[in-house]
């Protein structure tokens, strides 16, 4: 199939269901400054109690909605998919993107797994390309199919002709 008829299509693939629980706790995680720095503004300055304890209850329902709310919802509509011809994504919540980097156009395959992500067995692909709109990104992928298809597309790129700009 030459890169000219590379189409935008689904992807097949979802991403590991682990994904959600990872998901859950980065945005826990990312909750936790601010309601410390609140907190602290609550015990520490009584002049800021009467604008930080009902900030403080708004950050945690926020939060906790976030929480249940935003992972799940991403686990349903992010898919991936590699093929000889190209590396397909979908992501996005209320706007969705699609995303195709035909092998010639790949520049770089990298493979990332930051310690939440090795807590869950999971692993992050990157694909970058010459693209304005930046590299693609597998996030929440198993960590064994991460390694197999990093390396798949590491030597998918290496024989496909082109010019990789």
């Amino acid at each position: 199939m030459s890169e000219s008829t590379v189409q935008l299509r689904p992807p097949r693939h979802r991403v590991a269901r682990r994904a959600i629980g990872y998901w859950t706790v980065r945005s826990l995680l990312g909750a936790v400054p601010p309601l410390a720095g609140l907190a602290v503004a609550y015990a520490v300055f009584e002049s800021a109690r009467t604008w930080s304890g009902p900030l403080l209850v708004a950050v945690a329902v926020l939060a906790a909605g976030h929480a249940a709310v935003v992972p799940s919802w991403r686990y349903a509509v992010h898919r991936w998919e590699s093929t000889a011809e190209a590396v397909y994504a979908t992501s996005g919540w209320f706007v969705r993107e699609w995303q195709v980097a035909p092998m010639s156009r790949i520049q770089t395959v990298d493979r990332v797994r930051g310690p939440v992500q090795q807590l869950f067995g999971l692993a992050t692909v990157t694909v970058t390309t010459a693209s304005a709109h930046g590299a693609m990104r597998l996030v929440g992928l198993d960590a064994d199919v991460a390694a197999r298809t990093a390396g798949q597309l590491t030597e998918l790129v290496r024989r496909t002709p082109g010019d990789a700009t």
